[in-house]
């Protein structure tokens, strides 16, 4: 009898189409009245409207035809997914990523733990500035090359990329797509108690790292793993690197202080790829045709993306998204302090699974827990808190994460053997996540 195969990125997506679309049967329409709140430029759930509505399942055939609109709906993600890796793919057909390697490594051939420590840190960074997650899925043939040189698995090499990058969105104090909108939400001071979420996120990120140093090793490749030999930069590939820095260093600037969006970063990853490509020496057609060919490397992660919006759009279309929030943050309100914020935490967490996009949940339930939060005397903020933490680390497990399964396959990784690694130090991450925001009913 044939072995049953986990099942293909694609079918674990379209599962959970389809498990969306078997609830809008399942639970009861209803909807909260929303408002334009003028200092996000989002519209707001308004507390106690809640309004039940008559049934609305979504049928097969609408179904089927979410999925097309999903991947529409994504388009700026997809388009975005699209161009940046065409534009790493002309860079590394330059040898500018290989050379740059080669050299990094051999700096640190006999601290090999501390270059793993050093990308950790960047990406976490870059995770907290930005909420850095699709922008990785272009990178992760770098990472596999670089991993591999140092005697560490595939798995590795995502742990340190994503896993550090989800870490510093959902713990750190400046993620403008997280943490920021949320705390606009709740009305509290914006970067407000900064200091706190710092000590957590360093605590996190430190245990995260620890985990991935320790248990990331590839055993196989640790004896026949070469140091790298020592090679020094060309000046058109030191050119093309200081390039890719740049255009990272105007992103995250871009995003946080000029509103940019998708397709501003898009833009400036296109002209990346064409002068990398130029400058080092593919000519016009050749980097044409490379481009062309990191396009093509792309394209399935990208609709991958788009099916984790076809998730929402079958939830959103059926009605039944307001019904679940409702009845994920009714019960609070009668539960001790601590128990409530521990309950928002693990609700937060729940709901992240139907609604993958982390600023969309803001909107949807900061508006509702605020008030909550003020009935039984607890701070705004550890209701920022339990969201940020709650949807910020369900993005690390979740497959309704299109950007996790995304970056899972180009790094040749089954969601299987993805949570293998990563459930022990969720598990222990999640539970600091859990101190953090008990403490800050009695300290915030």
């Amino acid at each position: 009898m044939k072995k049953l195969s986990f099942p293909h990125p694609l079918i674990i997506m379209l599962s959970f189409v389809f498990i969306a679309s078997a609830l809008t049967y399942l639970v009861p329409a209803g909807t909260f009245e929303r408002v334009l709140d003028e200092s996000t430029g989002r519209e707001l759930v308004v507390p106690g409207s809640y309004t039940a509505q008559g049934s609305q399942p979504v049928s097969i055939g609408k179904t089927f035809l979410s999925i097309p609109e999903g991947i529409i709906e994504g388009a700026e993600v997809v388009v975005l997914i699209l161009i940046i890796g065409g534009a790493f793919y002309v860079v590394d057909q330059t040898g500018a990523f290989q050379s740059g390697l080669e050299v990094l490594v051999h700096r640190f051939k006999n601290a090999k733990s501390s270059l793993l420590i050093i990308v950790g840190m960047l990406f976490a960074t870059a995770g907290a500035l930005n909420g850095l997650q699709e922008e990785i899925i272009a990178m992760v043939p770098v990472l596999m090359i670089l991993v591999g040189k140092i005697g560490y698995t595939r798995i590795a090499g995502v742990a340190i990329s994503l896993g550090c990058a989800l870490i510093g969105g959902s713990f750190g104090p400046t993620n403008p797509f997280s943490v920021i909108i949320a705390q606009k939400v709740a009305n509290v001071d914006v970067f407000s108690d900064g200091l706190y979420r710092m000590v957590f996120f360093i605590i996190a990120l430190t245990i995260w790292i620890a985990y991935v140093i320790n248990y990331g090793k590839d055993k196989q490749a640790i004896e026949t793993t070469q140091s790298g030999n020592k090679q020094e930069l060309s000046w058109n590939h030191s050119l093309i690197l200081v390039l890719v820095a740049l255009t990272f260093t105007v992103m995250i600037y871009g995003l946080t202080n000029w509103d940019w969006d998708y397709n501003e970063m898009s833009a400036i990853f296109f002209v990346l790829g064409m002068s990398a490509g130029i400058i080092g020496k593919l000519g016009v057609n050749g980097t044409a045709k490379a481009y062309s060919a990191g396009f093509a490397e792309l394209v399935f992660a990208g609709v991958i993306v788009g099916l984790a919006r076809s998730i929402y759009l079958v939830l959103q279309e059926g009605q039944i998204i307001d019904t679940l929030i409702l009845g994920l943050f009714n019960p609070l309100e009668n539960l001790p302090t601590a128990l409530s914020a521990f309950g928002m935490l693990i609700a937060q967490a729940i709901l992240h699974i139907p609604v993958p996009s982390t600023s969309g949940q803001a909107v949807l339930t900061v508006p509702l827990l605020s008030p909550l939060a003020d009935l039984i005397g607890m701070s705004r903020q550890v209701v920022v808190l339990a969201y940020q933490y709650g949807a910020g680390m369900m993005d690390l497990i979740t497959p309704s994460n299109g950007g996790l399964m995304a970056i899972l396959t180009a790094a040749g990784i089954s969601y299987k053997d993805w949570i293998k690694f990563a459930w022990r130090p969720f598990l222990i991450i999640f539970g600091i996540a859990s101190i953090s925001v008990v403490l800050a009913v009695f300290l915030l």
